[in-house]
């Protein structure tokens, strides 16, 4: 077995003080950080994310995967900034105003970081134009709002209103999620992506990123 399929393997089993003991070996040995990072680590972290969305693992097993590779990443960093390589994208996320819960948010976010992406994590009861603000400072490509209770759910609309008004939906996709959440909810308020879970979530933010 190489190293990086190792790697990936027990990132799978959230196997992190060996995650970055053979992200150090692989860098020692030369392999390009690029490579190491998707193959060893991103690789991993992918087939826990289709693993979820099949229920096939569940929120525990994703938790201390994506402790192990946000373990590896660290010893990586360096590397990774030194070699020039780049985010694939960057993404904005929080839970909107009024409401304090943050596990599916926490999932989504892990997901995005899973896909490669740079995540802004702007936390739980984050009002509309803050979600604005920090996207256009941020230059992120995806404002990504979650919410668990029927009533702050409305709230994402406040963040749809508020990006139509600074002008910048032309390059900036927003995608709503969370319990109460339907396909037809995200068309009411005129967002563009809803997705059913946090895997999937990944998916369509990676693919906004990479047009």
């Amino acid at each position: 077995m190489s190293i990086l399929q190792e790697m990936s393997e027990l990132l799978q089993k959230g196997r992190a003080a060996q995650v970055k003991e053979l992200v150090q070996k692989a860098i020692d040995e030369e392999i390009a950080p690029q490579q190491i990072l998707d193959e060893g680590l991103l690789s991993g972290m992918s087939v826990i994310g289709e693993k979820f969305k099949n229920n096939e693992v569940f929120v525990p097993e994703v938790l201390i995967a994506a402790r192990a590779m946000n373990g590896g990443v660290e010893v990586l960093k360096p590397h990774l900034a030194s070699a020039g390589v780049q985010a694939k994208g960057k993404a904005v996320i929080g839970t909107v105003k009024g409401d304090l819960h943050d596990i599916g948010k926490n999932l989504v976010k892990m997901m995005l970081e899973g896909k490669g992406l740079e995540v802004v994590d702007l936390g739980v009861d984050v009002p509309a134009d803050v979600f604005v603000q920090r996207a256009i400072e941020e230059n992120a490509q995806v404002i990504c709002c979650s919410a668990l209770l029927t009533t702050t759910m409305t709230e994402m609309k406040a963040v749809v209103e508020k990006a139509d008004e600074a002008g910048i939906r032309g390059r900036m996709k927003i995608m709503v999620g969370g319990a109460p959440i339907t396909q037809n909810f995200c068309e009411s308020i005129g967002a563009d992506f809803y997705t059913a879970d946090a895997a999937s979530a990944a998916d369509v933010a990676l693919s906004v990123c990479s047009n």
